[in-house]
């Protein structure tokens, strides 16, 4: 680009420019952002409670962990400068990061971490991540204010991972008790105001240990869970972006609008038809194999998820370390569907409900779901709920069938070793698989043991399995840094920022 005399003189002196040049100088020096989500948060402290809306806001914004987990899905060093593990992987030593404080002044140190995590693993608490991290853990040494010892039951090579995650995020022992409404950490940003129903603003933290390198000084999180109301709110510039975009009927449409990037990237999700394993007839693997084999994963990805995604046929990702592709065990049959139910001693048709959150996969795709089912002679009637709702009904164990992505990845231990979980899974079996590669550090035997949990779910028929979701991320042009892939659910709004729109 070249300027004319005038122009370079009008720069020089700091007065408006006529013409495109000032809009785009005005985006480039654009401090505040407004981003869509489906879902809303109940609570806004991710460790006691397990919905991933509650990381889209607050992990690495508002609170952060001893390690950071990016969006390649590489673990980085964060509130823990470094860390060495024991030789027998059965100890960890975090050196934690100096001149950090939380944002009410507060420092950061090894006693923050040591609160954080015994709060964790102790009786009563909520924490999704408790029985498959906290509780390995034996003890937590405060060695010295910037050193914290980590001691556990079982080696467990995946820990790093594991406090990148935003049930390990660190909080002041002063901020616990009103951290569900106003957290404080050490991230930043701070919460400035929650609408409930409506949004949820940031604002910059003037105490973060990097303020400087932070662009912008206000992120609002709309809530946005109509599928039409995003694409209305994108083209009306209401919203500036949507990380986790569902309308995909509408894609198209934004990558011919040269006013909108889309980029379209991979998340660890697991997509499912959760089914009671404790409630009649589902207590019968037969009828869980028959659900199974009633649904028709290509055409549920074809018709719902506009063919971005794959078939899975376990509790695994096709991102995640050891995955094994085991949809062939349960291929869309409806006459062996239909033998199975005969063979449970099943009187069709079977009358059942499927609940339905709000996430427009969950709502379309229990229209299809339905369908399929009613072709074996099971009846599904449909149940839509409030993501509220659905906390307090199917992900407390109430309920025949529901439909939904679970994000966190390597969670088959949260979501199977614990028959408390929502779709109460109670095998043996599989707890001692779990708990035997919790203890490997054999890279051989690690996939070996991968592979026979992943099968051990796929022949109990634990749930459906039917698709893993591809990551669509809308914007406006100029907007850059927004996460295009999600190994877990994350803004991660420090690195994000306005660019001159060419």
């Amino acid at each position: 680009m070249t300027f004319d005399r005038r122009t370079v003189n009008a720069l020089l002196a700091g007065l408006p420019l006529a013409g495109a040049l000032p809009a785009a100088f005005a985006q480039a020096n654009k401090k505040t952002v407004v981003l869509g989500m489906v879902l809303e948060p109940t609570t806004l402290d991710p460790t006691t409670a397990a919905a991933a809306a509650i990381g889209e806001i607050v992990h690495y914004n508002i609170l952060e962990g001893l390690t950071k987990i990016g969006m390649d899905g590489a673990v980085t060093p964060l509130l823990a400068e470094s860390w060495e593990a024991a030789p027998d992987g059965k100890s960890y030593t975090f050196k934690l990061r100096k001149g950090v404080v939380f944002s009410d002044g507060s420092p950061f140190d090894s006693a923050a971490v040591k609160f954080s995590f015994e709060r964790a693993k102790a009786d009563g608490s909520t924490n999704k991540a408790k029985k498959a991290v906290f509780d390995n853990i034996s003890s937590v040494a405060a060695y010295d204010p910037h050193t914290v010892i980590l001691t556990l039951n079982a080696a467990d090579a995946t820990m790093p991972f594991r406090l990148g995650e935003n049930t390990a995020v660190i909080l002041h022992p002063n901020s616990v008790a009103s951290a569900a409404t106003k957290p404080v950490g050490t991230g930043a940003f701070t919460l400035e105001s929650w609408a409930k129903g409506s949004a949820v603003t940031l604002v910059k933290n003037p105490k973060f240990r990097d303020a400087a390198k932070v662009k912008l000084e206000k992120v609002t999180f709309r809530f946005i869970n109509d599928p039409a109301a995003a694409v209305a709110a994108l083209l009306a510039g209401d919203i500036d972006g949507m990380p986790r975009f569902a309308a995909f009927q509408a894609i198209k449409q934004f990558q011919d609008d040269k006013r909108f990037t889309v980029e379209i990237g991979s998340t660890a999700g697991k997509g499912l038809v959760a089914i009671n394993n404790r409630k009649k007839p589902f207590d019968d693997v037969r009828v869980r194999r028959a659900i199974t084999h009633a649904i028709d994963r290509k055409a549920f990805i074809d018709g719902v998820q506009e063919g971005l995604g794959r078939p899975i046929g376990s509790h695994f990702a096709p991102t995640d370390a050891g995955y094994v592709d085991l949809t062939s065990m349960y291929p869309y049959d409806p006459e062996k569907a239909k033998a199975l139910l005969k063979e449970a001693g099943i009187t069709t048709p079977l009358n059942v409900t499927l609940t339905l959150p709000p996430p427009p996969y969950a709502r379309k795709g229990g229209e299809v779901v339905a369908a399929m089912l009613a072709k074996v002679g099971i009846v599904a009637k449909i149940e839509n709920v409030e993501w509220a709702q659905w906390l307090s009904g199917p992900f407390k164990g109430n309920f025949d069938l529901t439909i939904i992505n679970h994000v966190e990845p390597l969670d088959y231990a949260t979501a199977y070793a614990d028959p408390k979980y929502y779709f109460g899974y109670d095998n043996p079996k599989f707890r001692t698989l779990v708990t035997t590669l919790a203890a490997t550090s054999n890279p051989k035997e690690k996939a070996r043991l991968w592979g026979a949990i992943q099968r051990q779910l796929a022949e109990d028929a634990v749930n459906a399995w039917v698709w893993n979701p591809a990551q669509v991320a809308v914007a406006k042009k100029g907007l850059k840094g927004l996460w295009n892939s999600s190994p877990i659910f994350a803004n991660d709004m420090a690195n994000v920022s306005w660019v001159a729109a060419k």
